[in-house]
């Protein structure tokens, strides 16, 4: 009622620029939290869990990584939720295992948390997926297709026959890939990508050759991409290892993309200034943070969510893939 009376407002326009701020004019809703900052108002939390039974918090459940990939999602996911009033509590796991999944809903659980986001990028995270409790509104990112429960992941399969496409286009007769780790399924969702389009081409298929996403990986691989006069074009399945490929490459006389063309995946804030500037895929975590959540609201409210939303991953051509050499 204080924060009403100070913006010349209804307390009902005041509740819906807190819980739904979306449904209300950009100009009533800037006077409204001018005079919630003016009295340094703030919701109670339990009250309003005993209005709505709900607690307003919702969970998200991820491996504990900096990779950019998982890092960005849970930066995304918590972006939406806050957006729409809800604060986000985290529960980084050392690992996917089912017991390391049910040990991390149980502390969300115990917060009484609404609903579960499960950022669960490994193979391994499948046996913990069909196995939740069957009362907790779950939703999985970037989680395989044969899962119970909602999911909202890129595609990527697409992307890999986007770029390795784009790198036969150029003349290459083939294209080499440097993969992430076995267990990581956007890892072998781009080797099927990959693979698929050079069989469809009639193109030889190289051996998989498997680094861990890092710089390093990438440079070690790279090393032996180097040494084989008959590779021309690469696709490395991330950035950070592309710029370790770049590196060997180099220090092996071979010019990019004059004598080898090379592409990797995520679009990382600094693969534009590579040198050479690095041709990519950009993944719009953005977009799959907001599906999640909003499959996770549909989920809360008791509808029926989609099982799968999947986001279109964008080629983004710069300097370092060329014509094949002749």
């Amino acid at each position: 009622m204080d924060v009403a009376v100070r913006a010349g407002v209804s307390a009902m326009t005041v509740s819906r620029v807190l819980n739904a701020p979306d449904r209300v004019r950009a100009e009533t809703r800037a006077r409204v939290m001018a005079a919630v900052r003016e009295l340094d108002y703030r919701p109670n939390q339990a009250a309003r869990q005993l209005v709505t039974g709900r607690s307003g918090v919702l969970g998200v459940v991820s491996i504990d990584t900096t990779l950019y990939g998982p890092a960005s999602t849970l930066y995304y996911i918590e972006q939406a939720a806050r957006r729409a009033g809800f604060n986000v509590s985290i529960a980084s796991l050392p690992s996917l295992s089912r017991r390391s999944m049910e040990e991390g809903i149980q502390r969300l659980r115990a917060q009484a948390v609404d609903g579960v986001i499960i950022v669960a990028p490994h193979e391994s995270a499948a046996d913990g997926l069909r196995h939740l409790p069957p009362e907790m509104p779950v939703v999985a990112v970037d989680a395989g297709d044969d899962i119970p429960v909602p999911v909202a992941k890129v595609d990527q399969q697409a992307g890999a026959r986007r770029v390795t496409r784009h790198l036969l286009s150029l003349g290459h007769e083939t294209v080499w890939h440097v993969a992430g780790p076995a267990d990581w399924l956007d890892a072998n969702g781009r080797i099927e990508g990959w693979r698929g389009v050079l069989e469809a081409a009639g193109r030889e298929v190289p051996e998989v050759l498997r680094g861990d996403w890092s710089a390093r990986s990438g440079y070690r691989l790279g090393r032996r991409l180097g040494d084989n006069p008959d590779v021309t074009a690469v696709f490395v399945a991330n950035d950070q290892m592309a710029l370790g490929v770049l590196r060997a490459l180099r220090e092996a006389g071979r010019r990019v993309p004059e004598d080898v063309s090379v592409a990797g995946f995520d679009d990382i804030p600094e693969s534009a200034y590579f040198w050479p500037p690095l041709t990519t895929v950009r993944q719009d975590f953005g977009e799959v943070g907001r599906h999640a959540f909003h499959l996770l609201l549909d989920f809360m409210a008791g509808h029926e969510p989609e099982p799968r939303r999947l986001v279109e991953p964008e080629l983004v051509v710069r300097e370092s893939t060329g014509a094949r050499p002749s």
